[in-house]
């Protein structure tokens, strides 16, 4: 196989996971963007948490909340449960390193906010951990993962599955997810700013 054989093979995977995906569950994803959106507009916060590169995906999608997407609109209470370095080892150090979101979320979280774990196997035990935490605190969850879900899928009230064991290719489907729920937040709070392209509330 030569390199260009190679990434026709790996483009042609990702589409097919895509197309699979949002034909079975964009009606979640529909759901999941309601349920951040109520957050949102009942004053909550949203905590969004994971590893590696779903950490990497946990600080991009708060960015995107906090600053802004695509238009101009104040900015939305997200927190990336992975970025206060101090927090994590001295919870990793004294205590157990799957106690690091969970910790946080007991501390943080209320009644009214919401906690979102991503993972790619859908088994990680700190983001499983988190989840269960959050819910015993009666916070909404939200579970973006992979494989068949894993122990998180049962932990969520909307669980987003996406249906492979190819890390790199979950992760490119999990961000295009990541990117719609930003999309469709805006267009929920403020459809006005859409008026112009023929949006509306839904």
């Amino acid at each position: 196989m030569n390199l260009r054989e190679r990434v026709k093979e790996a483009v042609a995977e990702t589409v097919r996971l895509q197309q699979e995906f949002w034909e079975e569950q964009g009606d979640m994803v529909a759901a999941a963007a309601r349920m951040l959106t109520g957050v949102f507009k009942d004053g909550g916060r949203v905590f969004i948490f994971g590893n590696g590169g779903s950490a990497a995906d946990a600080q991009h999608l708060a960015a995107e909340f906090v600053n802004r997407f695509q238009i101009e609109r104040p900015p939305l209470a997200a927190l990336a449960l992975t970025t206060d370095t101090s927090i994590i080892t001295a919870v990793g150090n004294d205590y157990d390193f799957n106690e690091i979101f969970a910790k946080q979320i007991r501390a943080l979280g209320r009644t009214g906010d919401l906690a979102w774990g991503i993972s790619t196997s859908g088994a990680s035990p700190n983001v499983v951990l988190g989840l269960k935490v959050a819910r015993e605190l009666g916070l909404k969850t939200l579970a973006l993962c992979g494989r068949d879900g894993g122990e998180m899928a049962p932990l969520a009230d909307i669980p987003l599955i996406v249906r492979s064991k190819n890390t790199p290719r979950i992760q490119e489907v999990q961000i295009t997810i990541g990117h719609i729920l930003c999309d469709l937040v805006d267009f929920l709070l403020y459809p006005e700013k859409f008026a112009a392209t023929g949006g509306g509330g839904a």
